[in-house]
């Protein structure tokens, strides 16, 4: 492959990246405007937010919270691997930032949205769920530079030997967690909005749908148009940490 051939792939590679983190922060979107329970990546930019509205916390967007949280997922895994992180996943903040500023962005584009009726806010849940799973499936096909919630379950599952599938119900059940805990702090009570049912939802259907969707991609990888070893030059998913081949 030559330069330019690697450069046009690199650069149409993180265009269709961008195009899968903004499906994601939509669906994201979506689901916290359904007002029955935001996702799990959400749970705490949200209740921290929603703090700084009453003047509890400074006052940042959910986008704002979003990215200082990735910054901190990828602090943790610098201390967690030490000499073992990749300084290449540094990338991880550029993503992290990227995915903090859509869904600021997308709460600016459905500010027209209004979910007052139980049938339209699970409507919006149901949608922002689908449309979450369509995005993180095709961000995962895009085989770039892994979203910091992703490293950080590879980084504390290489150094506990937990297999990933085991330490993400551990890294997202932590996250609800934290979610409640700072609900309780700031507000004194359970927030439905931050942790609801569509929370729960979102953490089984999401998965579920990304297991339907994902054998009917081939299409998108047509698109990517992978050249031989060419995903080396942006280890981007877990296996790289692990050591594996693509």
């Amino acid at each position: 492959m030559t330069i330019k051939e690697r450069s046009i792939s690199f650069l149409w590679q993180h265009i269709l990246l961008l195009l899968s983190l903004y499906l994601m922060t939509l669906g994201v979107v979506l689901c916290i405007k359904s007002a029955l329970g935001s996702s799990v990546i959400s749970s705490l930019p949200l209740s921290f937010s929603m703090a700084g509205e009453s003047g509890l916390m400074p006052a940042l967007s959910v986008g704002g919270y979003t990215i200082a949280m990735n910054f901190v997922l990828v602090g943790l895994q610098i201390l967690v691997l030490r000499k073992r992180f990749n300084p290449i996943q540094l990338f991880q903040l550029i993503v992290g930032f990227l995915f903090g500023w859509l869904i600021d962005i997308n709460f600016h584009l459905t500010a027209w949205l209004d979910c007052s009726g139980m049938a339209s806010q699970i409507s919006a849940q149901f949608a922002g769920c689908v449309i979450m799973a369509l995005g993180i499936a095709f961000e995962v096909k895009c085989g770039s530079v892994t979203m910091p919630g992703e490293g950080i379950t590879v980084a504390f599952g290489q150094v506990t030997k937990i297999p990933f599938a085991k330490m993400k119900i551990i890294i997202d059940t932590s996250l609800v967690v934290m979610a409640i805990i700072s609900s309780f702090v700031f507000f004194g009570s359970w927030k439905w909005n931050i942790i609801g049912p569509g929370t729960l939802f979102a953490m089984f259907f999401v998965g579920y749908m990304i297991k339907l969707i994902t054998p009917h991609l081939g299409w998108f990888d047509r698109l990517l148009a992978y050249r031989p070893g060419f995903r080396r030059y942006v280890f981007g998913l877990a296996r790289y940490l692990y050591g594996k081949k693509a």
